[in-house]
């Protein structure tokens, strides 16, 4: 390891690195403390999605019990045509935001589907919106999990590695420093003296 300066000017470039350190780590904090807060906001979405859907299935089973009839083909009444995505930057952070969500319903007779069709494909298309809501707000909340992640080391690297390291290189530089002005101190009331000693002989 190579040995590093205990000089003036490494005494500067470490008191000037401490002070860009102790300005940088409080708006770090306050990084993380906001991605902390759209990490909480985006779980509650989540949860509130999952009750949605949890709302609607038992909605479902409770008001369309005629859903066992198997004469009416159910999987091609709505399909998902595509989603619009937008994204959002949030403190540096790319997170996905539902867009619009398209929603076909298959063209059918009135006459030879049951009354209650109606009721299930805008059910359907519901719980297909839902769906895709969940799909993205996981992503989201992936993103800020690995956000939050990533910024909680940063600030751990300047709260418990750059900043107690730099101050104490700061401590040995001023110590080395103030050694070595006592030792010099120390030399010149020696020569002094031996000079004082050589002239009064």
């Amino acid at each position: 390891m190579a040995r590093k300066s205990l000089s003036k000017s490494a005494l500067l470039h470490e008191t000037r690195q401490l002070k860009i350190y102790r300005r940088y780590l409080p708006s770090l904090e306050l990084k993380r403390l906001q991605l902390i807060a759209e990490r909480a906001k985006a779980r509650g979405q989540l949860a509130e999605t999952h009750k949605a859907q949890e709302e609607l299935r038992a909605y479902v089973g409770r008001e369309l019990p005629m859903l066992s009839n198997h004469d009416v083909d159910l999987p091609k009444l709505v399909r998902l045509e595509g989603v619009a995505l937008e994204e959002q930057n949030l403190l540096g952070t790319l997170l996905p935001v539902v867009g619009k969500v398209k929603i076909t319903r298959r063209p059918y007779s009135f006459l030879v589907r049951p009354p209650w069709v109606d009721t299930l494909a805008d059910k359907m298309a519901e719980m297909i919106t839902l769906k895709v809501t969940e799909r993205i707000q996981q992503i989201r909340l992936e993103r800020l999990e690995a956000a939050v992640q990533k910024i909680t080391q940063r600030v751990n690297l300047f709260d418990k590695v750059l900043i107690p390291r730099t101050e104490a290189r700061i401590r040995e530089i001023r110590i080395h420093l103030g050694d070595a002005e006592r030792a010099a101190v120390v030399r010149a009331k020696i020569a002094k003296k031996r000079r004082f000693n050589v002239a009064e002989t």
